[in-house]
């Protein structure tokens, strides 16, 4: 199946999600949720009544063509639009709330004569959560790319460079191996490159992102991960680079040893290894994402590990992940979640522990959720793998 047989199977999935929301309409403008929606993206805006097919608003490109098509300069024409095709206006409408602007939201409920309003955002991100067959074979490839550029990692390294000259030397090889070169993530301020070097006591340094683990970066514009540290005997070097070979992004980590570690730290990542077979032996559809976080603390804290277990001086209160067409997708593996495991579901795996003095060890990898129970689907080496 092609993403374009797949377009009417998304729409009624939305649409039914409006229905049961009460909406007549959703109007959307951010990239993930066009591309999603029309297997592109586009400047404008994408509208899908609760029943019909939807109309395309658009900017630019001027050369845009479908079934559907008006062109606009501005969100105030719309209305002029509806009533050009004696189209109702809706009576509640859904708009990416958490995302476009206040300013942009004023302009399109004026522009739609002040309806009710409800958050499209929340709506989409359910809706993508559950993965079609055409998604799911991206994700394959990714992580069939993304292991091939882990394989290459240990020729990269060189005696004396710094983990920012690693990381340009996996990003380097991360093209030639068709990575797209930009990740997409939810939320303000979620700035990162192609992904994550964690080395030594940098692994310490907390981070105002909402990431599992932190790092000073290169400048406090962007606080997070590679900071320049040079890469000596003993250190872990832990490479949580996104597999973005396509637009839908796999998550694996691995951890390379400069030298040998110390016992310290391979013993953690053993626990880390015993974390996920106990979540995968667990897992399957209507478990919920609590009971799974549960197994792992359960497991760092018979190992009396409490205190390295997702950092040191800052603790990530979440042991996994969503993925998608962004890195941080629902659902998320913390104590608090209401969610449940269902089929189709894609998610990351990433029990991580900071040895102070020596960096961070663990595994992540990416599961697919099947009917009865967890597919791994990226595929490489788990042990500490050395360097040099």
């Amino acid at each position: 199946m092609s993403i374009s047989e797949e377009l009417p199977i998304r729409r009624k999935r939305v649409q039914k999600a409006m229905s049961q929301m009460d909406a007549d309409g959703c109007l959307l403008a951010m990239g993930v949720n066009l591309y999603y929606m029309t297997g592109r993206v586009f400047g404008g805006y994408y509208y899908l009544p609760v029943e019909g097919e939807p109309v395309f608003f658009v900017k630019r490109p001027n050369d845009f063509s479908d079934e559907q098509v008006m062109f606009i300069r501005k969100p105030e024409e719309i209305a002029d639009c509806f009533a050009s095709q004696g189209w109702p206006l809706p009576r509640k409408l859904l708009l990416e709330t958490d995302e476009i602007s206040y300013s942009e939201c004023i302009r399109l409920q004026a522009a739609f004569g002040s309806p009710a309003t409800g958050n499209a955002t929340t709506l989409m991100r359910q809706v993508r959560m559950i993965k079609t067959p055409w998604e799911i074979e991206q994700f394959r490839f990714s992580a069939q790319q993304h292991a091939r550029t882990y394989s290459e990692i240990p020729s990269c390294f060189r005696p004396g460079m710094t983990d920012l000259e690693l990381q340009a030397a996996i990003e380097y090889r991360m093209r030639l191996n068709g990575s797209l070169g930009i990740l997409h993530a939810f939320g303000p301020n979620m700035n990162i490159f192609m992904g994550s070097i964690l080395t030594g006591s940098n692994a310490e340094t907390p981070s105002p992102y909402d990431f599992a683990l932190g790092g000073g970066g290169q400048t406090s514009l962007c606080p997070i991960g590679a900071n320049g540290s040079v890469l000596k005997e003993g250190m872990a070097v832990m490479v949580d680079m996104v597999g973005n070979y396509t637009v839908y992004l796999t998550d694996m980590t691995r951890v390379f040893a400069v030298g040998k570690l110390p016992e310290p730290a391979c013993r953690a990542h053993r626990v880390s290894r015993v974390i996920q077979e106990k979540i995968m032996q667990a897992a399957r559809p209507g478990v919920s994402c609590a009971a799974l976080y549960g197994i792992a603390m359960a497991e760092v804290e018979r190992e009396a590990l409490t205190d390295c277990f997702m950092g040191t001086r800052q603790q990530a209160k979440f042991v996994g992940h969503g993925i998608g067409l962004q890195i941080n997708e629902p659902p998320v593996l913390t104590p608090r979640s209401k969610e449940e495991l269902q089929p189709n579901m894609m998610f990351a795996l990433e029990p991580k522990f900071v040895i102070p003095g020596v960096g961070a060890v663990g595994i992540e990898n990416s599961f697919l959720v099947t009917e009865t129970g967890l597919e791994k689907i990226t595929l490489f080496e788990e042990e500490i793998i050395p360097i040099y």
